[in-house]
């Protein structure tokens, strides 16, 4: 009779990571490798822009005012330091879990149960901010074409945020936009990934040009004055706006959570994260500059569909406003169609590992989706667009991106020593100094973040750790005698 295992082998157990690589091929349990290098660098970039740019501006601004580019270059960089650990990871386990399955093949199964904790919070909370945000630009499109306002009591939570306390008393009753956007990416993406890569991909290319067009006609009103104080809140201010811009990098993540769906993955998936990077960060840089030296930073604060009225001030005319609300309304419907996909592909790597309830990784025969997981997470995410306010989302998002990167970049280190001489389609330069830089990057923009959200944050693990050990660590498919079998087939 086998030796029940203790309290630390439990934690400390890893999965091999032939083990992770065969079980991609299983039968019956497989998704279907459809994802072209085009279409993954689309979804980088379709969970990524907009999400910073249409919405966070007003809500930045007036915390580090136009140093906030600043912020977005400090997030930038960290992001670009982790991009590089994940293209060296995801070029070595190319399965579906992302920085969860590169947990468990390097640190244990106790902190790749923590790391998918986070990445539930991270893709849910941030497809509901996003799902806010969209119906800002909805209403904001209706009016311009319409003339009519949509009605208050349905495009706001009725909850606040006051410190360390979320309580009753929003301007709202429910968020309905929001919600019926999360039901709509939801119905897409039961109909199979490469539908959902192909119309994301289109998403993106109309995303960009009107990005483009906003840049253009912004740079045209652009004033040097708007640009001073230049940093009125100081250095504090900054730090402050770097780490809640930071969610705004979640698509890197995202990326990697289609190893089991792309061709040629030990290739693809690095070109793919660090393609979709250089992208973003570009357009970051030029939009957010041309949208300070187009406005003067007050008028940032509460600001709703902020660039289309910055386009309207400029013009005069209501046209490019429509055009860029548009825009909006499309881009964001695409962030929040991958960030769900990217949340349904994390439980669908937790439930193949007995982490989860078997129902999430059950796949429709038709078109190789795990349909039940899929209707399962709008149905959450959605209760949170519609109830909970923005500004509490966006950093419970960071925090939970940090926390996977910060985890990430420690794999890196963990399997250059462990396992030196493994393939490897690409490998982080500078080792072992950029992987530090990346994990004191990540430390320091989660100890810029509200107290509100270590709170919830701490709520939250506590939560999950009481799931782990009444449920997940029993059911692993490393318990017992599965876990004999498991490295047999990692031999």
């Amino acid at each position: 009779m086998k030796n029940p295992m203790t309290f630390s082998q439990r934690l400390l157990r890893c999965k091999p990571i032939d083990y992770l690589v065969h079980e991609t091929k299983q039968s019956g349990k497989q998704l279907k490798r459809s994802l072209t290098l085009f279409q993954l660098t689309s979804f980088g970039i379709g969970a990524t822009i907009g999400t910073g740019i249409f919405f966070v501006l007003s809500e930045q601004v007036p915390v580090a005012g136009p140093a906030v580019l600043i912020s977005f270059i400090i997030a930038g960089i960290t992001a670009g330091l982790t991009a590089l650990c994940y293209a060296e990871l995801s070029s070595m386990i190319p399965a579906s879990g992302s920085s969860y399955s590169y947990a468990f093949a390097t640190l244990g199964e106790g902190v790749a149960f923590l790391v998918a904790a986070c990445l539930i919070l991270e893709y849910g909370v941030s497809a509901a901010a996003v799902a806010i945000g969209w119906s800002e630009y909805l209403n904001n499109l209706i009016h311009n074409v319409t003339g009519i306002h949509l009605p208050q009591w349905m495009l706001s939570a009725p909850i606040v945020a006051d410190g360390y306390k979320l309580h009753f008393g929003g301007d709202g009753l429910i968020n309905l936009p929001a919600a019926v956007l999360v039901f709509l990416c939801c119905l897409l993406l039961m109909r199979g990934v490469s539908e959902s890569a192909r119309t994301n991909a289109i998403m993106v290319i109309v995303k960009l040009v009107v990005l483009i067009l906003f840049i253009a006609i912004a740079a045209t009103a652009f004033d040097s004055d708007n640009l001073t104080p230049f940093s009125p809140h100081g250095f504090a201010g900054i730090s402050a706006a770097a780490g809640s811009i930071f969610f705004t990098f979640i698509g890197l993540d995202a990326v990697s959570t289609a190893g089991e769906e792309i061709e040629n993955p030990r290739r693809n998936l690095p070109l793919a994260i660090i393609s979709a990077l250089c992208v973003v960060i570009i357009f970051y840089v030029l939009v957010a500059l041309t949208a300070l030296g187009a406005q003067q930073q007050g008028l940032f604060e509460g600001q709703q569909a902020g660039l289309a009225v910055i386009l309207q001030n400029i013009t005069g005319s209501a046209w490019p406003a429509i055009i860029l609300a548009a825009g909006a309304v499309i881009s964001v419907f695409s962030i929040t169609l991958v960030v769900l996909y990217g949340q349904t592909r994390i439980l669908f790597a937790m439930s193949r590992d007995g982490l989860a309830p078997k129902i999430f990784h059950r796949v429709n025969p038709r078109t190789l989706t795990p349909n039940a997981n899929t209707l399962i997470v709008a149905c959450i995410v959605s209760t949170i667009a519609a109830f909970i306010p923005a500004d509490v989302l966006w950093d419970l998002t960071s925090m939970g991106t940090l926390i996977a990167f910060t985890v990430v970049s420690i794999g890196v280190m963990v399997l250059r020593y462990r396992m030196p001489d493994a393939s490897r389609g690409f490998k982080v330069p500078f080792f072992p100094m950029l992987p530090i830089l990346s994990i004191c990057a990540c430390l320091y923009l989660i100890a810029s973040l509200s107290g509100v959200v270590y709170t919830i944050a701490a709520i939250w693990a506590i939560i999950a750790g009481i799931y782990y050990f009444c449920f997940a660590a029993k059911n692993s498919v490393l318990e017992q005698g599965s876990e004999a079998n498991i490295h047999s087939h990692g031999d």
